[in-house]
């Protein structure tokens, strides 16, 4: 009989290691950035699938692990996420965004257009599973959006640790994802991650990420 619990040894590290290696990972980690000048250089499917490997140890509720991601290279495909992306874009752009919206997107020259999607080599969709089918019966899955952010923010630091590059990107609604890719009921498309090598000419917004005091508050 399996064991429900099994031991777990973590190696303590001195405090002096503690400050070295959370300052080196802060330096390595604010060096990623979302990038829109993708290259079209192949990457290696292994890597890609060590990514998704990472992004799948991420904490979950009740380990129900409610995420799929699909990811595709076939350009056929990617065409079709293309034109349907950029069909809501369009519309957002042009008549959903409020005026403040469209202003606090100026910084980044953003438009309905998105090219990147067909460039970048592979487009990583993730889907969180509202719910688990078993036996023709529908199995509540918990804390879904929580366990699929945690997931994909793994999952954005396993790409920069692999020297890739990647887009977060959300057009709105996303419901043809669904369509597209032929995904079951139970799936809601929740992140569209494009993925490659950044090109030779990249450019990212001149922004700051805020101060430590601005983010974290102390209860001494």
């Amino acid at each position: 009989m399996q064991d429900k619990f099994i031991p777990y040894h973590k190696k303590e590290l001195s405090n002096n290691e503690q400050l070295r290696k959370s300052e080196e990972f802060y330096l390595w980690l604010n060096e990623r950035r979302s990038v829109r000048d993708f290259s079209d250089k192949p990457v290696d499917i292994k890597v890609i699938e060590n990514c998704i490997n990472a992004a799948s140890t991420a904490p979950s509720g009740a380990n129900k692990q409610p995420w799929t991601f699909c990811v595709v290279s076939n350009p056929e495909t990617k065409r079709q996420i293309r034109e349907a992306a950029e069909k809501e874009e369009y519309e957002s752009y042009t008549n959903r965004m409020s005026e403040r919206w469209l202003k606090d997107l100026e910084q980044f020259e953003t438009n309905w257009e998105k090219p990147f999607l067909e460039i970048a080599p592979y487009l990583i969709i993730v889907f969180k599973r509202v719910y688990e089918i078993e036996k023709g019966e529908k199995i509540n899955n918990y804390y879904v959006n929580e366990s699929v952010g945690l997931a994909t923010g793994v999952l954005l630091t396993a790409i920069h640790q692999a020297g890739l590059v990647a887009l977060t990107h959300t057009p709105s609604p996303m419901n043809f994802l669904t369509k597209v890719l032929n995904r079951p009921e139970n799936e809601r498309p929740f992140l569209l991650i494009p993925v490659g090598f950044p090109s030779d000419n990249a450019k990212v917004p001149n922004i700051h990420r805020k101060k430590l005091n601005e983010v974290m508050i102390k209860y001494e």
